[in-house]
């Protein structure tokens, strides 16, 4: 399948916007589209962008306050009543602090209730390591019945919110704070459960999420320029359920594989990868993300190098990788 990307990207005119404003936009279309849709959020309406559905629905839309574990259990009993729930915080107190009640009153009880985590990861920026939700990708992707998502850009994320409104599931979306750079179009696929192949190379491959597809993309022209290496690039926007046959596939025709996400490493994403590798196709794996510590206050632009994220240093790591990374071959 073709993948459009937008032609700015990589370029001084590239495009940048946070995931969170698509996020606003998908959610009033699909307020738009369905009746049932309703949102709730936790004291943070306009920085999660919900008050376009506040203001375009007002009477289906529920402030609750400061009160994060009382807004999943409402929402769980509003979408037992047949409504389609949106709720709405940051990640670090939604489901950073009502995982429980998530778990048990909507992943156990199996109800369509999307939960909206705004505001993960580094890009969280100077608010620090309290609010710089790194284990939510772990938390969510472990949830019988849950489906996870991270949109790699504003365009998917608004594509991704309509998506959720109508797939009938529990279901997480993982939104940043910043503006982040826009490398899809609106005529670029998106589909709950699927990757996608932005470049093909033969040597290794790169599998992203969220936000650091982006920065694999700038990764790959490194390593194509600098060092010889020609790599595939996959966008998987879809952490739960894993696009296996499309990830499995150029798996065996890289036969060495590299995960990035913004998030820790440890039952996140990479580790999702390295689970379906040992049972289908063991090969070498390079897990990217924050290594068994927490964030720090400072300005993405700090942040990312300092966590060896950015660009440069994620070629560095990638090149002394693949030096005693031997491919696979069956």
């Amino acid at each position: 399948m073709s993948y459009p990307l937008d032609p700015d990207f990589m370029t001084d005119a590239m495009k940048a916007e946070p995931t969170r404003a698509g996020f606003g936009r998908g959610l009033k279309a699909a307020g738009e589209a369905d009746e049932r849709v309703v949102a709730l959020c936790a004291d943070l309406t306009e920085s999660t962008q919900m008050h376009l559905f506040r203001d375009t629905f007002p009477t289906r839309f529920i402030e609750v306050g400061v009160a994060e574990q009382n807004l999943v259990t409402v929402a769980s009993g509003m979408a037992r009543a047949g409504k389609i729930p949106f709720t709405s915080s940051y990640a670090s107190f939604s489901p950073g602090r009502n995982w429980e009640q998530i778990r048990t009153t909507i992943s156990l009880n199996n109800q369509p209730v999307k939960i909206i985590g705004s505001h993960a990861g580094i890009y969280t920026g100077k608010d620090g390591a309290t609010h710089q939700m790194l284990e939510d990708i772990a938390l969510m992707r472990v949830l019988p019945n849950m489906v996870v998502i991270a949109p790699g850009d504003s365009i998917e994320a608004e594509k991704a919110t309509r998506a959720i409104a109508t797939n009938g599931m529990p279901s997480y979306l993982r939104l940043a704070r910043e503006k982040t750079p826009v490398f899809s179009t609106e005529d670029s696929p998106f589909e709950i459960g699927k990757a996608y192949v932005l470049r093909e190379g033969a040597d290794l491959a790169l599998l992203g999420t969220g936000t650091m597809t982006a920065k694999l993309m700038e990764v790959a022209e490194h390593l194509s320029k600098k060092h010889k290496l020609e790599v595939s690039v996959v966008h998987v926007p879809t952490i739960k359920p894993l696009d296996s046959e499309t990830i499995l596939s150029i798996a065996k025709k890289t036969g060495r594989i590299v995960t990035a996400e913004e998030a820790q490493i440890a039952g996140g994403f990479g580790g999702g990868i390295a689970e379906l590798l040992t049972e289908s196709l063991p090969m070498p794996l390079l897990r990217l993300g924050m290594k068994d510590r927490f964030g720090e206050s400072g300005d993405p632009a700090e942040l990312f190098p300092l966590f060896e994220l950015d660009a440069p240093s994620m070629t560095k790591a990638i090149v002394e990788w693949a030096k005693t990374a031997h491919r696979y071959h069956q």
